[in-house]
């Protein structure tokens, strides 16, 4: 998330606040490249972080006769996804 904020800072100083002529390298566009990739970076980040913490659990319960009565046997599965 925090390389979304630099990229975007960054790209924002390069887009507006330069104001550097250069031949055969535009500055502007990119600040503007920088700008765009800061941005996808932070949603994808942000994406992430709110899908990472889900966690899904299974479990199973068998339940069996056994000469001496029935026994019991639990399973559990946790499926964390972070």
């Amino acid at each position: 998330m925090a390389l979304g904020i630099v990229l975007v800072v960054v790209g924002a100083i390069m887009k507006f606040a330069v104001s550097a002529k250069t031949s055969g390298f535009d500055i502007h566009k990119t600040g503007i490249i920088l700008l765009l990739v800061g941005i996808g970076v932070f949603v994808v980040s942000v994406l992430l972080l709110a899908l990472g913490g889900r966690s899904r659990t299974t479990t199973q319960t068998e339940i069996r006769q056994t000469p001496a009565g029935q026994q019991r046997t639990d399973q559990r599965d946790d499926w964390n996804t972070s």
